[in-house]
């Protein structure tokens, strides 16, 4: 009965969520309702309420390490942005050429999303591109697009996408072979779609750009290489320390703070409020912070029920197939994430079946990582820029679902038939 209950709540919100416009409720407050309602659910059907709560407790440490990465980096790009560090990056882009642009963006978010992450790399480049683009649709297709080659960067890339990683710390995979044999493949998944939407922008051209005067270029430049540097160095920090990633990213936080605080320490209060961390802070889109809280919230509710570990098992057990088995998985992670399957997964299978670097956890890590960019909602980096651009749902499944879908068909023939022919 609950999980007849849990999943009739789910199906509910998720329709809610994707009509938020004929509805005209904005997609945070059914996510919210829905995340409660599917724990409500959860602790109706449980034996004791205190495990109940130990295991709410459990998810919301997973959850809020996530929207304190997500709230550090949004914070660090909009530093970057009040300071006019974007200008100076779009002041050396001199194309006007639509279609070259979407090109450059395309491949710097894919290499980009391997150094950092999916998630800040999507963030940054969103950021970057709408200093670029006028028009609105010009910047919803953009987005798209950043979105699948964020994430079909972040795949490839053992630090890159957190389904990578799991598999890279669970020694399902080593950092050198996955790169191996995934980044082809990878890079298959976003040029399918980029070349399909540059055909869309061929012989449109941007109107010249006019970036705001920077008022102190040597701020601007300081802010962006400190900003761009740090960063960098948050999967650094958690190669070299194990700590989850947001401990890195409150370190470099912190550290941007100190320095946006020298830089202006000689200022008026009045000259330097828009330059604080404070006002950065008002900007962020919490809106799509409580958004991202209610989709995972409701995920881990889905999770506890054992659904999603059910639904695996019965995968594992119909398919009889590893590629059919890491496609429909893959497919799913669209719908709810892609971060429980792929843990259920894990326990699934013992090394002794699958070992290290066989091919079902290579192909595993690819189709997990990509599938997300199905739906808006289907991956982190979607979750982020949705609520940055607040993208509607269904503009997103009409205009960029079918692309991403075609990238994702491209990268698991491509794999397959790399497969074969190297063994």
């Amino acid at each position: 009965m609950g999980t007849a209950l849990v999943i009739a709540i789910f199906v509910v919100g998720y329709i809610a969520i994707a009509f938020e416009h004929p509805l005209r409720i904005n997609k945070a407050a059914p996510a919210l309702v829905m995340a409660v309602l599917c724990w409500v659910a959860y602790f109706l059907q449980a034996h004791s309420h205190t495990e109940a709560t130990e295991e709410l407790l459990h998810h919301l440490a997973e959850i809020s390490s996530i929207l304190f990465f997500l709230l550090g980096a949004m914070t660090i790009v909009e530093l970057i942005d009040l300071h006019g560090g974007f200008s100076i990056i779009t002041e050396k882009i001199t194309t006007n050429n639509k279609s070259r642009l979407l090109l450059i963006v395309s491949v710097l978010t894919f290499f980009l999303s391997a150094l950092l992450d999916n998630l800040t790399t999507a963030i940054v480049m969103v950021s970057l591109s709408s200093r670029l683009l006028h028009e609105r649709e010009d910047k919803l297709f953009f987005t798209g697009m950043i979105v699948i080659a964020a994430n079909s960067g972040g795949a490839w890339s053992p630090i890159g996408d957190i389904t990578t990683t799991m598999l890279w710390i669970g020694n399902q995979i080593t950092a050198l072979n996955i790169i191996k044999t995934t980044l082809l493949p990878s890079i298959m998944v976003c040029v399918i779609p980029m070349f399909i939407l540059m055909r869309r922008f061929r012989g449109k051209t941007l109107p010249k750009i006019v970036n705001e005067k920077n008022s102190n270029i040597v701020e601007g430049n300081i802010v962006l290489i400190s900003g761009i540097t740090l960063l960098i160095s948050v999967p650094v920090f958690k190669t070299i320390t194990h700590m989850p990633p947001f401990m890195g990213m409150i370190l470099s936080l912190g550290i941007m703070w100190i320095i946006i605080s020298i830089i202006h320490f000689k200022k008026k209060v009045e000259n330097k409020r828009k330059f604080t961390v404070g006002f950065a802070l008002q900007k962020i889109d919490t809106q799509g912070i409580l958004f991202f809280l209610g989709i995972l919230l409701a995920v881990a509710a889905l999770q506890s029920f054992g659904i999603l570990k059910t639904l695996a098992a019965f995968f594992a057990n119909t398919l009889h197939n590893e590629f059919l088995i890491g496609t429909t998985l893959g497919l799913f992670s669209a719908v709810v994430d892609n971060v429980p399957l792929v843990a259920a997964t894990q326990g699934m299978y013992d090394l002794s079946i699958y070992p290290t670097d066989h091919y079902f956890w290579e192909f595993l890590a690819l189709t997990t990582g990509t599938g997300g960019s199905a739906i808006i909602i289907g991956s982190a980096a979607g979750v982020a820029v949705m609520g940055i651009q607040n993208i509607d749902f269904m503009w997103y499944l009409k205009k960029i679902s079918l692309l991403a879908l075609w990238g994702f068909i491209a990268g698991i023939v491509f794999y397959i038939a790399q497969y074969y022919i190297m063994r």
